[in-house]
């Protein structure tokens, strides 16, 4: 089983950020970011073929997960979007690095999202599952179908205390269930999901997890300090930057949707994709498809 390490640490805004990477150091970086409940191990197969293809791969843990910490005890325990894009805005400042390919799904996908559409310059291309994944917090509660709702039921559980309870006292069988339901077709092992639990017994897991999925329905407020971010996501800002979007036929959480029901906040070149047999986990379920997707971009843009 192949483990992503050493780790390497870097203080980037409000985080020491413990960090994978790998490729020649003068390759076309690319970021890798994984999301809930997950970690850097959703690359293991992913960042290889990369670096063998001579890119630099950055596969960072986010806020909440394995090594990395916040840097000071009175920094909110944010999980809303603002926070995930900030911290990768963060992090590519202090890895001097200007311009990279930004590949994500979930919270990563989210971040990369973020970075794309409010900083382009700064994105060459991005990889994105369930295509726009940037919250639109003033239609949170506007419902959904019942398809649809059931499948978020862990978000209207983490609403309450009842949730965070469960969380932190049953986080690994949690987690382990959310894998089983959205990647039904994926035939994980014990192994496999314990190589990437191990991440979630961080000791702000808890409350950034609560806090994002409370965030995301306006049900709390969020870090003052992110205030500004959050105002230019809340106009909902069209990404210009070329993307390959993904679904999974198997997605427990979204179910697959036509490139036109995203068309309009994407402004640049967009290829929208339905990948078979495919659930919420696409890097781990199927590297090749996901790997070959950043290739594409780091070869239509000269990233450096």
């Amino acid at each position: 089983m192949n483990l992503l390490q050493p780790l390497r640490h870097i203080t980037a805004g409000v985080l020491d950020v413990a960090l994978y990477e790998a490729g020649p150091a003068d390759g076309p970086p690319v970021f890798l970011m994984h999301g809930f409940p997950y970690d850097i191990h959703a690359y293991a197969e992913v960042a290889p073929l990369l670096a063998a293809q001579g890119c630099r791969v950055y596969v960072p843990y986010l806020r909440g997960y394995g090594a990395t910490r916040f840097l000071d005890d009175a920094t909110p325990r944010s999980g809303e979007q603002a926070a995930l894009g900030a911290d990768l805005l963060a992090l590519m400042d202090a890895l001097a690095v200007p311009r990279a390919v930004l590949a994500g799904y979930d919270w990563g996908g989210r971040a990369a999202c973020v970075v794309a559409a409010l900083w382009p310059e700064r994105c060459a291309g991005l990889v994105s599952l369930n295509s726009y994944n940037i919250q639109n917090i003033a239609k949170a509660m506007v419902p959904d179908t019942p398809e649809n709702e059931r499948s978020l039921w862990y978000q209207y559980y983490f609403h309450s205390e009842r949730g965070r309870a469960g969380l932190a006292s049953n986080r690994r069988a949690l987690c382990g269930l959310l894998w089983k339901l959205w990647s039904p077709t994926w035939k994980f092992d014990a192994d496999t999901f314990e190589r990437s639990a191990a991440a979630f017994e961080h000791p702000d897991f808890v409350d950034v997890v609560i806090h994002s999925y409370r965030h995301r329905f306006g049900l709390v407020a969020g870090d003052p300090a992110l205030a500004g971010i959050e105002q230019r996501l809340a106009a909902q800002p069209a990404i210009t930057v070329p993307s390959i979007t993904f679904d999974g036929t198997d997605d427990g959480v979204r179910p697959p949707a036509p490139a036109a029901q995203h068309a309009r906040q994407f402004a640049g070149p967009r290829s929208h994709r339905i990948v078979p047999g495919a659930g919420h986990n696409l890097p781990q379920e199927k590297p090749q498809v996901f790997a070959g997707a950043v290739l594409e971009l780091v070869e239509q843009r000269l990233v450096v």
